[in-house]
């Protein structure tokens, strides 16, 4: 069932309970309406047969005549009220009772009547005037009674009912939220999981059935966007894979090809002057040799490193301890190079999982540029900071060299790119890059001419990644 419909089922069960509340207490407060009517009019009912027995007390005690004549006054006026309210008295207590109720009064004025007739003297008259004005009396005053006992059950039972209706219907309405907020929230969490791994390039699908509501459809239509994505990227890293190749290969030739030459040359030259070299002349053309050989034999080992890269070992490391680590790997470096080194670490970092090795290679690397680039001495400045809205440790190394120019800054990442005039293979970075992101960081450059460089590498902490990972 669509989420809307089960708005509209649910909206819909709210107003039948509603209306059914309602109704009850519209009947009921009839009900209480007739009762209440019908109490006024027992009222005036027995306000009248208190006045007709005392009226019969007056004429059996003093023998005023004049009682039996308002007597009369009172019951004509009494029957007149009882005709006139026939329906609103039956739809109180019901035709029984108003049909003993007036039985009654005809009794109690037959009585009055033969007394006019001149049994006025006769015991047995008297003694039934009595009766029957008592049994009148008795029997209103009963359905008085009943009536309002019947008014308070109504309201007890209303409010009964009520109770149970209104707590009947906050019920319904938890569990229905509930059961949408659940089924909601679980579709909802599942998307939001999603697109973050999507974000990440882990394009993977929400493996369970969607259901038929709109957040199946949502989850229908990532996953096919989800699939699609990993399809094109595919595609995409294929091309680009073609695409390099020709700048690998161009770039590969160029780099072996420049030794290779110095290696024949040496050779050739070797062949000719062998006779006239001395030992120490000898030795020194094979040192050559040798350093050639070492120079292909590191492009080799480069290539290989970045097509082949290993799997990052993670464990967890304090940021901090790698920084140090990197400086004393190259503290002679910054001796002889006259370097001074400033350092401002955070003094509060989470730690990160990384593959030590890996990232000290990386931080070594891109520290041997600076190095590199401040020829003359300088200022190479570390800094560690958290950067708490993204939950993740950034490191920025920054020099006050010479600089990139804006137009290769684009192209720093590039296998075979260097700007260095002589002994840079172009790989260094390229390396660096692919570990930066094998441990799901990022790596970006800041440089102008003149006014030095910054990198700014930045890994997720371990909270971070601990999350990431509940969340797939």
């Amino acid at each position: 069932m669509k989420i809307e419909h089960k708005i509209y089922l649910s909206n819909a069960v709210h107003i039948v309970l509603l209306l059914l509340i309602g109704i009850f207490a519209l009947h009921n407060l009839n009900q209480l309406y007739t009762k209440f009517r019908f109490t006024a009019i027992a009222d005036g009912l027995n306000t009248g047969f208190l006045e007709m027995r005392l009226a019969e007390k007056n004429y059996f005690l003093y023998r005023d005549q004049t009682a039996l004549e308002a007597i009369t006054t009172r019951i004509n006026k009494t029957t007149t009220t009882m005709q006139k309210l026939k329906s609103d008295i039956i739809r109180a207590v019901g035709p029984a009772s108003y049909a003993g109720l007036e039985q009654r009064l005809k009794n109690y004025r037959r009585m009055v009547a033969a007394i006019h007739q001149g049994e006025r003297n006769s015991p047995g008259i008297r003694k039934q005037l009595r009766k029957a004005g008592q049994d009148l009396k008795i029997f209103s005053e009963n359905i008085t009674v009943l009536e309002r006992k019947n008014v308070a059950k109504i309201i007890n039972h209303s409010k009964t009912i009520l109770l149970y209706s209104f707590w009947a219907v906050v019920l319904f309405a938890l569990f229905f939220s509930q059961h949408t907020v659940r089924s909601i929230g679980g579709a909802l969490r599942q998307i939001v999981a999603l697109t973050r791994a999507i974000s990440r390039g882990n394009y993977k699908s929400i493996d369970q059935k969607p259901s038929a509501d709109e957040m199946g459809a949502v989850i229908t239509a990532i996953n096919t966007m989800a699939n699609e994505l990993k399809q094109r990227e595919q595609e995409i890293i294929q091309s680009k894979r073609l695409a390099s190749i020709g700048v690998l290969v161009a770039g590969v030739a160029h780099e072996l090809n420049n030794p290779l030459n110095n290696i024949s040359m040496i050779a050739q030259t070797y062949e000719d002057v062998y006779d006239r070299l001395g030992r120490e002349e000898r030795i020194s053309f094979m040192n050559q040799i040798e350093e050639e050989t070492e120079r292909l034999r590191l492009i080799i080992k480069n290539l290989l490193d970045f097509s082949r890269p290993k799997e990052p070992r993670l464990a967890q490391s304090e940021p901090n301890h790698v920084i140090h680590k990197t400086l004393d790997l190259v503290c002679n470096m910054l001796e002889v190079s006259n370097i001074r080194t400033k350092l401002d670490l955070a003094d509060v970092l989470p730690d990160f999982y990384i593959d030590e090795h890996q990232i000290l290679q990386v931080l070594v690397n891109i520290t041997t540029n600076a190095i590199q680039a401040m020829s003359s001495g300088g200022e190479l400045t570390i800094r560690s900071r958290y950067l708490e809205k993204q939950d993740e440790v950034e490191f920025e190394i920054r020099d006050n060299g010479n600089g990139i120019p804006p137009e290769f800054l684009e192209h720093i990442f590039d296998p075979f790119f260097t700007t260095k005039e002589e002994g840079g293979t172009g790989l260094g970075l390229w390396i660096s890059y692919g570990i930066v992101k094998q441990h799901f960081g990022n790596i970006h450059v800041e440089s102008s001419v003149d006014g030095g460089t910054a990198f700014f590498i930045t890994f997720p902490s371990c909270n971070k990644v601990k999350r990431c990972n509940n969340e797939e």
